[in-house]
Formats: structure tokens, C-alpha cells, sequence
């Protein structure tokens, strides 16, 4: 009895749960992401017709930024081979979760979704080597072109009058700066949100223009979110991306 008593006692506490805002838990799992050291953290939802049990989005996020590709063709057929198997769907939001009716299911599913987010990273980041992207080239190129078409001054790599010794990439210096950001990961394009908010708090001037390579280089969720965050989001042109700064300096 007393070896049962422990046994139950070392598998709760596995789990790490917290209790958040509006009857949310939220659960840190023994499980990692691999190669990164992170627990996977699972939401518990009241639900009216249940409980919704997530990831919140996070195993794509640490996959994009992690240099993954959540829109894969090893992902894709992942989510229709594997996961229809599985009470955990991935939604065009990026978010695995499960829907469980009955309370008894909750701590099944937990593990569920937390074994399909630890899927989800593990093929979205295995890849073979990619091709080097020449993205800061092009991107380079084209801001030459058209500071000299415009008749404007700019600088490269300039670290920012704010904390945390953040930079971006370029700047054209205007009434209104405008404030160019590379975004070539999940990660550089979450630094262009902190800029723009940092600008917002501080009452600078500045206009936050975060450049992604694609879409599929920062993950779609994050774009789109970055949208709000940042002056304006876009994916790079070589055509459109002129034409976008001279809109912005008049």
C-alpha cells in the first residue's frame, strides 16, 4: 500500500498546474519539446460543452521560431495520417487541442495534445538543409535602389534608443523615422512587436515596417499577428517594397 501511495504521489507530480484567469488550468508537462529543453505547458478550458484541452499555439510558434516549417508537406500529411487517429486536431489558427465531454477524459487528453505538440516539432523542424536563403541580400539591394531613387539618407544596423540594445535593420531617417526590420525568423519578427511597442510607450517617433522573407519563414499565425503590433507587416517584394517606403516617407 505504502509503494501504491508513492507511486501516485511521483506521478502527480509530474504535473505542474496552475490556475488561471476565467476557471483556465494550466498544466506544465513532463514532456519537452526536443532539443530545446521546454516543457510542454497545456490549457484546460470550461467549455459549455466541456472541456477544451490546447497548447495554445505554442508548438508551432517554438517550431517557427526554431527555424521549422508548420506548413510543410511532411506536417500536412502528418495532420492527415496521424491525427485522424488522434482526438487532437490542429486548426488553421496553429493550435492543437481536444474537446472532451466527459471530466474523466480531460487528464488522457492532456497527455494527447501534449504528445501531438511534441510531434508536431519534432516534424516541422526536422528537415533536411536548407538552401541559404539570400533574403538580407535582396532586401539590401533593394533598399540601396531606393533610397538613391528617392533622394534619401539611410543606415544600416542601428542599434535603437530604447532598452534592450535592440536594432533594426535599417533606418531612413524622416519626421516620422521609418524603422526597417528583417524579419527572418519567428523570433526577429516578435523583436520588430517589442520595437513598435517599446516606440508606443516611449512616445517616439517611428514607424515599425517588419519585412518577412514569406509567410512560411515566421510562421502564418505570427504574421498575422504581427499586423497588429508592429506599423505594418509584409512579406518581401522587390517590386512592391519601393513603392511601399516612397508611400510612407509623403
Amino acid at each position: 500500500m505504502e509503494l501504491t501511495s508513492n507511486l501516485k504521489r511521483t506521478i502527480c507530480d509530474l504535473f505542474d498546474v496552475h490556475a488561471d484567469e476565467k476557471g483556465v488550468q494550466r498544466i506544465v508537462t513532463p514532456l519537452e519539446y526536443p532539443g530545446s529543453g521546454d516543457q510542454i505547458v497545456i490549457r484546460v478550458r470550461p467549455t459549455k460543452d466541456g472541456y477544451k484541452i490546447d497548447d495554445n499555439g505554442e508548438a508551432a510558434l517554438y517550431a517557427s521560431m526554431a527555424g521549422g516549417d508548420v506548413e510543410s508537406d511532411a506536417v500536412t500529411r502528418w495532420v492527415e495520417e496521424t491525427l485522424c487517429y488522434s482526438p487532437a486536431t490542429f486548426s488553421e489558427d496553429e493550435v492543437l487541442s481536444a474537446i472532451a465531454a466527459d471530466e474523466r477524459l480531460t487528464a488522457p487528453y492532456i497527455f494527447r495534445v501534449a504528445e501531438a505538440a511534441q510531434q508536431l516539432f519534432s516534424i516541422a523542424t526536422a528537415r533536411g538543409s536548407k538552401k541559404a536563403s539570400d533574403f538580407r541580400e535582396r532586401l539590401a539591394a533593394v533598399m540601396a535602389e531606393t533610397a538613391s531613387t528617392l533622394g534619401v539618407a539611410y543606415r544600416a544596423d542601428v542599434e535603437l534608443p530604447i532598452a534592450g540594445g535592440m536594432k533594426a535593420d535599417y533606418i531612413i531617417d524622416h519626421a516620422v523615422p521609418l524603422l526597417v526590420i528583417a524579419a527572418t525568423n519567428a523570433t526577429r519578427l516578435l523583436e520588430a512587436e517589442v520595437i513598435h511597442v517599446q516606440y508606443r510607450l516611449e512616445n517616439k517617433p517611428g514607424f515599425v515596417l517588419a519585412i518577412a522573407e514569406s509567410q512560411t519563414a515566421v510562421g502564418k499565425a505570427q504574421f498575422e499577428r504581427a499586423n497588429y503590433y508592429t506599423g505594418k507587416t509584409v512579406t518581401f517584394s522587390e517590386s512592391n517594397l519601393p513603392k511601399l517606403i516612397e508611400q510612407q516617407l509623403h
